[in-house]
C-alpha cells in the first residue's frame, strides 16, 4: 500500500476512481467516508463491472432510448448491432447534422466501448451555400 493511502469517497463516480487507478498504478482504493474512516474497498473488477453490459441490453438501450425516441427518425431508418461493446448503426437518416447527435448519443451509454457510424444521410444540411459574386459588383 502506498503512503498516504490513495483513497476515494462514495460520492466520486466510476470513471473518476477509474482514472484514480491508472493514473497511480494501484490495483484497488480504500473507499472513505467524510472523516476518513475506512468503508470499504474498490478494486478493478468493481469498477469494470460497472461499464460490462451483455450486447443485447446495449442493443436493447440503443434502440428504445435513442433511436425510437429521436424526433423525426422512423424506427426503422437506424439499425443497430453490438459486438463485445462495440455498436453499429447502419442506416439512412434524413439530415446529416442528426448522424453525430445519434454517435455521440450511443457513445455516453455505459458498456459502449466502440461505435462504428455507417448511417447515411439524405438531406446535407450542414453544407454552406457558396457565395455568388457577379462580375463587377461592389
Amino acid at each position: 500500500m502506498s503512503s498516504p493511502a490513495i483513497t476515494v469517497h462514495p460520492e466520486q463516480t466510476v470513471p473518476d476512481a477509474a482514472r484514480l487507478m491508472e493514473r497511480r498504478g494501484v490495483e484497488r482504493l480504500p473507499v472513505v467516508d467524510e472523516a476518513d474512516r475506512l468503508i470499504g474497498i474498490a478494486t478493478r473488477r468493481d469498477l469494470l463491472r460497472v461499464f460490462l453490459r451483455a450486447d443485447d441490453d446495449i442493443r436493447r438501450q440503443v434502440t428504445e432510448e435513442i433511436v425510437m425516441t429521436s424526433p423525426n427518425l422512423p424506427p426503422d431508418a437506424v439499425r443497430v448491432s453490438v459486438r463485445d461493446g462495440v455498436v453499429t448503426l447502419d442506416g439512412r437518416v434524413e439530415a446529416r447534422s442528426r448522424v453525430p447527435e445519434l454517435v455521440h448519443a450511443v457513445w455516453r451509454l455505459d458498456g459502449v466501448v466502440g461505435v462504428v457510424n455507417g448511417l447515411g444521410f439524405r438531406v446535407d444540411d450542414l453544407e454552406t451555400p457558396a457565395a455568388f459574386h457577379r462580375a463587377g459588383s461592389p
